[in-house]
């Protein structure tokens, strides 16, 4: 799937949507590693971006991306249409990054 293909909108200019597959997810759970915690420490000393953190969360959001995506493609959509993204800490230093949405087939017209 062409990740043009993949909204927060409801709908898709130029597209019908002719059928809806239900909601699709992708999620990962990730942790920070202990030299990561020291170099973030130090950053968070320093202040400003926490460049090792922001890259962390990019990664994870990334994944889930991906994995969203893969799971549309498995029941046959063609687009994912309401995307939303969510994080929940599972326990101290590890989260949750949820990207979820609904899966559709669309048509131009």
């Amino acid at each position: 799937m062409d990740a043009s293909m993949v909204t927060t909108g409801f709908d898709l200019p130029g597209y019908h949507v002719t059928k809806n597959l239900g909601v699709v997810r992708g999620i990962t759970v990730r942790s920070r590693s202990a030299l990561g915690n020291l170099a973030g420490g130090i950053q968070a000393f320093f202040g400003g971006n926490i460049t090792i953190y922001t890259e962390l969360c990019e990664h994870a959001r990334a994944e889930a991306f991906d994995l969203l995506v893969q799971h549309a493609d498995q029941i046959g959509a063609n687009a994912i249409v309401g995307v939303r993204y969510d994080a929940n800490d599972v326990m101290e230093g590890i989260t949750e990054v949820l990207a979820y949405g609904t899966a559709v087939v669309v048509e131009r017209g």
